[in-house]
């Protein structure tokens, strides 16, 4: 009986003459066979041939080896980025130079989700090894273990069985269930999510078929008035709150001095929270450029910025001049009013006493830029275009964009101020004035020009800024609004799915007082 070793291919590089020899030897592990003659060419061709295809074979197996290691790498160089950045958004981020620095609620944190994260791992490479070897179940039913595919003494054996098959029945008993409750609790919020949606855009038809939008009763303003005494015009307060804006500090306090109102009746207050002495300077003058045309402004800085916007807009207005203003319009650094904002929304306030809030809608400048500059186009006109003017219309109720807006400064005092518990003071500050009665007017026709971040990393900042804040508000204000006077379901309704649901823009803070903090 001949072995299947075979050695025809070495053998066949030596061309010899003669007759067919097969030698055999008595208790044989191999044999050797030469073969001459006519048909000698047909199998040193094959030989040849499978020699070949022989050093193919063993180079895809360097090319599958060379990728599994690639594969191993990458997911080494991804599990290492994870972990750096669990601990910088953990603690470096938080002011800590080294994990010891921490507290310990915030060790222990950082030591639960590295034991998790391991875990996962080594969870994962256990299910592809039970895949690979079969050990998967049969149906996906999980309720009932019966069903299960119980792997056989002959599939498996050893501890690894054992372990395994516990693996099952813990994951049946104690896994499957929580995760199909959140499942279908996840089904019921895009469910509802979904209705949100259609109900809103059906407003927004219905809206557009009306052609529903706020009005102004009769002539605010007399032709006159402007170089007269004013006495149709009142008191306004321009707050621009800022921190360490190199690129658009000039055109923000130049676009606010030139708002068209008499100048007597306006006075402009740039809120400077910079820590950079170089722009504070650049601030400093440009102030004092426009002071001296003749304008009534004025600079404020603080030396302790605890609060961030929400505290620097609290100190401005404790100011003891501000009591001579009835209202008070708010704009970032990076937006630009036109002329006639203040002329086509303090309007809207005379003889409507109830009213608390004016706000403008977002125009981008650059929203032609790239894709995904149109991408946020499109999702921030429907915030405005739906969200925005529908709450406003049918239930005089919706969120403080944070700029671009008018503020009936009884309506803040009445409202608490401006709080410094959440970084969504915006927000805050709305669903308190609601709490307190006072009603909102949303103006789709005015426009305030911005811009929207043009790069990914710049996007990811400000939506992160963005989602940082309405869970926690929702929790602080739940309560106020379960005990409130004003009995309006439709309130708690708009902000649970605001909260929840939605995504959470515009929150409207300034973009770098989150990066300074």
């Amino acid at each position: 009986m001949t072995s299947s070793l075979d050695l025809s291919a070495w053998w066949a590089k030596k061309i010899r003459n003669g007759t067919p020899v097969v030698v055999t030897m008595q208790n044989p592990n191999y044999s050797v066979v030469e073969i001459d003659g006519p048909g000698a060419a047909a199998f040193r061709s094959m030989d040849k041939d499978r020699g070949k295809n022989a050093k193919q074979f063993t180079w895809v197996l360097l090319l599958k080896a060379h990728r599994a290691v690639g594969c191993v790498a990458w997911l080494a160089t991804t599990l290492w980025a994870l972990l750096r950045a669990v601990k910088k958004r953990l603690f470096l981020r938080r002011g800590f130079s080294t994990e010891s620095d921490m507290p310990g609620k915030g060790r222990s944190l950082l030591r639960f989700l590295r034991a998790f994260l391991l875990l996962s791992v080594v969870m994962l490479a256990f299910e592809m090894i039970a895949y690979r070897k079969g050990w998967h179940f049969t149906k996906p039913n999980l309720h009932l273990p019966d069903n299960l595919h119980i792997p056989e003494a002959t599939e498996i054996r050893g501890w690894m069985h054992t372990a395994y098959l516990s693996w099952l029945a813990f994951r049946a008993d104690y896994i499957a269930y929580p995760i199909q409750v959140v499942t279908n609790f996840c089904i019921v919020l895009f469910i509802g999510q979904s209705l949100d949606r259609i109900i809103l855009c059906l407003g927004c038809f219905w809206i557009k078929l009306k052609k529903i939008k706020p009005s102004i009763n009769g002539d605010p303003f007399k032709s006159d008035d402007i170089e007269g005494s004013g006495s149709e015009y009142p008191m306004v307060l321009v707050q621009i709150p800022m921190c360490n804006e190199r690129e658009v500090y000039e055109q923000s306090i130049s676009a606010a001095c030139q708002i068209d109102w008499p100048r007597d009746r306006l006075l402009v207050q740039v809120l400077d929270d910079s820590n950079d002495e170089m722009i504070k300077l650049l601030i400093r003058a440009e102030v004092s450029k426009w002071s001296q045309r003749g304008v009534n402004i004025v600079y404020r800085h603080r030396s302790i910025r605890t609060g961030y916007k929400a505290g620097n807009l609290k100190s401005a207005m404790s100011c003891d001049y501000v009591k001579d203003y009835e209202f008070v319009a708010i704009f970032d650094a990076d937006f630009t009013p036109n002329p006639d904002f203040l002329k086509k929304t303090i309007p809207h306030f005379k003889g409507n006493p109830e009213l608390g809030l004016v706000q403008a809608r977002w125009s981008f400048v650059n929203k032609d830029e790239n894709l995904l500059t149109r991408l946020q186009n499109i999702n921030l006109c429907f915030h405005f275009e739906v969200e925005q003017q529908v709450n406003g219309i049918f239930l005089n109720f919706f969120g403080f964009n944070g700029t671009a807006g008018v503020w009936r400064i009884k309506a803040l005092e009445d409202s608490g101020g401006w709080l410094e518990r959440t970084t969504v003071e915006d927000m805050d500050i709305a669903v308190r004035a609601h709490l307190n009665g006072w009603k909102f007017v949303f103006l789709n026709d005015v426009k305030v020009l911005c811009e929207v971040p043009e790069s990914f990393e710049a996007y990811r900042k400000q939506q992160h800024r963005w989602h940082s804040g309405p869970m926690h508000l929702f929790r602080v204000c739940l309560p106020a609004i379960i005990a409130s006077k004003v009995r309006h379901p439709s309130l708690i309704l708009s902000f649970s799915l605001q909260t929840y649901l939605q995504w959470k823009g515009p929150c409207g803070f300034a973009d770098i007082y989150m990066e300074e903090g």
